[in-house]
């Protein structure tokens, strides 16, 4: 065995740090951000908390934070913060994230989208009786409304 194996192996027997609590921020990056302000604020109806004019976004989604950023700026221009480096990052091509939805609420988003002519490219009747409706964002990230019982 090799130490990463062994590390894999004993990941269960670790008691010195807490569990993870969730997840707190996700990202995803585009090449508008004018476009996908008007997206995620007009269309999703997320309330804009900060911005960095050209580099990025950030949104309030319940008790979580969505971040969009565009990579030409992160992936080179490194921000510093109270003497603080935020690393750099940054990706191309689709991105994927899912909003939690409740399945009362799956029909009525369902309209919206249609109503602001955004294209549902798939929806899925998970065998375990969890849904999901899928869609694009303006610069082509795969979005997903996903009922909680996705996951159990």
């Amino acid at each position: 065995m090799n130490a990463e194996s062994d590390a894999l192996e004993n990941h269960n027997e670790r008691t010195d740090t807490a569990g993870l609590n969730g997840v707190l921020e996700t990202s995803l990056y585009v090449d508008n951000l004018e476009t996908a302000e008007r997206f995620y604020t007009q269309i999703l109806g997320l309330p804009k908390i900060y911005s960095v004019p050209g580099r990025q976004l950030v949104f309030r989604c319940e008790g979580g934070v969505l971040l969009i950023f565009d990579p030409a700026q992160t992936e080179r221009n490194q921000m510093t913060i109270n003497g603080g480096a935020i690393p750099l990052h940054g990706a191309r091509g689709a991105g994927h994230m899912a909003f939690r939805m409740p399945r009362e609420r799956l029909n009525a988003w369902r309209e919206r989208l249609r109503a602001n002519r955004v294209a549902i490219e798939s929806e899925i009747h998970w065998p375990n009786g969890a849904h999901s409706i899928y869609f694009r964002d303006p610069a082509g990230n795969s979005l997903e409304f996903a009922t909680p019982d996705m996951w159990g």
